[in-house]
């Protein structure tokens, strides 16, 4: 019974401690400024557009509040607009399960020089209204800061982007040859099908 309490009482403990230390967005500083090629309104299309986001230290903050930083990961984020009657796309304060920001622009590791990225909009990218945010890791691999290009109320400096929709030109293509031989095996078909009445009378 004793050894039962004990191990129940490690669990309550481990878990007691793990959300302790879960990282909440409202918990972060906002250290990094980000700019972004996109502007304001913008509408760019899925699979051609492209955007150049640069980032840096905050400018406020103490000289070192980089040293802890290891890793940065670069977002596209949906706005409110597009995440209403979306739980898929839910923003949660508990980062590990905030559904906000789905599309990776970049990952890689932080640099104070090797600050700035050109990405090609995916094409599984999905209509809807964004703006970009960036999170900085420790060597934990814990988010430590935050820059983003909206406000805090997530406002101001959204572009839409318009996912690709319909069928892509090769596959057109490829149903049209089909029907075209559909069409030439059915007269064919008829044609020996004759041959064979007349060769038979």
């Amino acid at each position: 019974m004793e050894i039962n309490r004990a191990i129940v009482a490690t669990i309550l403990l481990s878990c007691l401690a793990a959300s302790c230390y879960a990282i909440t967005f409202s918990s972060l500083k906002r250290t990094l400024d980000l700019d972004a090629s996109v502007k304001a309104g913008q509408v760019l299309k899925a699979g051609e557009a492209k955007i150049t986001v640069s980032w840096k230290v905050n400018t406020t903050y103490p000289a070192g509040t980089e040293s802890s930083y290891k890793t940065v990961k670069v977002q596209l984020c949906y706005a409110p607009i597009s995440q209403k009657d979306r739980g898929w796309r839910k923003t949660v304060d508990l980062l590990k399960k905030d559904k906000t920001c789905q599309h990776t622009i970049v990952e890689r590791p932080y640099s104070a020089s090797d600050n700035s990225v050109t990405y090609t909009v995916k094409r599984d990218v999905p209509t809807a209204t964004y703006f970009i945010r960036a999170y900085v890791y420790n060597a934990a691999g814990e988010q430590v800061g935050y820059g983003q290009t909206t406000n805090a109320e997530k406002s101001a400096n959204l572009f839409s982007i318009e996912g690709v929709t319909g069928r892509h030109v090769s596959l057109d293509i490829a149903a049209v040859c089909f029907s075209a031989f559909s069409v030439v095996s059915l007269f064919g078909f008829f044609f020996m099908e004759k041959r064979k009445a007349k060769a038979s009378n």
